[in-house]
């Protein structure tokens, strides 16, 4: 409370004047007319309140591309694969994706005295933290700060591993991207044809593509293109995606496949379509109709022998 009390005041208002009565319309107002704000600081203002409508579901790792580890193995099942990851922390299921346990830190399984390598996971395992796929970002953030939970899972509304998500997914939703030497370079925004990854949410493709994608019933590029072809992509498909002018557009190739899931996609600009051809004026020839010799009546005929 007291730093929106602050930020309102910042930008020129009563903070008095009670939250209610201060729409997110009103501040962006403020914002916009506010000329002590560098656009570095205009611009996190802005992704909070963006952030404040955006659900956990929107910034989640879904279920299909989670490491997950298993309970029952041990330390030295696991060691070496989680030395080629580059994540610190894994979900641990006791059965299926939907049945998480805990989670454990990487730091447990290798910084480990030696003989332990016949531990298993589950010995080693934390308590989660459990949040469902339609709670709000911020919310979710205050909610992991305060109690100290830098990992999740996501639960669905069937009560299943929708996914998981960590702070710094939330922290980002609201400041930006957070780059360690472990992230890949940003992909260019695309002058020319280029490739993005198939899993960048709507409003990250948008940024880097610079053009938006229809709303539907997806979250992510490879879904867009799932969705326009009605089945399973295959390396080569291509999507329209339609522009403002019926003239323009652009289209989405698939490039490579993970599995079923979209991995990534070029872009190209769509071909113009091709020019509609006038129809040739015809003149028609309408043929006369041939009347019939006129004969005359009987008795005109009699009348003019007599």
């Amino acid at each position: 409370m007291r730093t929106a009390d602050g930020l309102t005041a910042a930008l020129g208002a009563d903070p008095s004047a009670g939250r209610e009565q201060i729409s997110e319309a009103d501040l962006r107002d403020l914002v916009a007319a506010n000329t002590r704000l560098d656009p570095v600081e205009r611009r996190i203002i802005d992704e909070v309140l963006v952030a404040r409508d955006t659900m956990v579901r929107e910034v989640m790792r879904p279920r299909t591309e989670v490491t997950f580890l298993s309970a029952r193995q041990t330390l030295a099942e696991v060691a070496e694969r989680v030395r080629v990851e580059t994540h610190t922390r894994y979900p641990v299921v006791d059965g299926t994706q939907d049945d998480v346990v805990g989670f454990v830190h990487l730091r447990d399984l290798l910084i480990r005295p030696d003989g332990d390598g016949r531990l298993t996971i589950g010995e080693l395992t934390r308590e989660v933290k459990r949040i469902p796929a339609s709670k709000r970002v911020l919310v979710a953030l205050t909610e992991m700060r305060r109690e100290r939970h830098h990992l999740a899972v996501v639960i669905d509304e069937y009560g299943g591993t929708a996914g998981i998500v960590t702070l710094e997914d939330l922290i980002e939703e609201v400041v930006g991207e957070i780059h360690d030497e472990y992230d890949v370079e940003p992909d260019p925004m695309p002058g020319h044809a280029t490739d993005l990854d198939g899993r960048l949410n709507l409003a990250d493709f948008a940024e880097r593509a610079g053009f938006d994608l229809p709303p539907g019933p997806y979250e992510t590029v490879g879904g867009y293109v799932m969705a326009s072809l009605g089945r399973v992509p295959q390396v080569g498909d291509e999507a329209r995606v339609p522009g403002r002018d019926p003239d323009e557009g652009w289209v989405l190739r698939v490039l490579e496949l993970d599995g079923r899931r979209v991995a990534r996609v070029g872009i190209r600009a769509a071909d113009p379509p091709p020019p509609v051809a006038e129809p040739a004026q015809v003149i028609a020839t309408i043929p006369m109709p041939v009347l019939p010799a006129r004969r005359e009546p009987a008795t005109e005929r009699a009348t003019a022998r007599d």
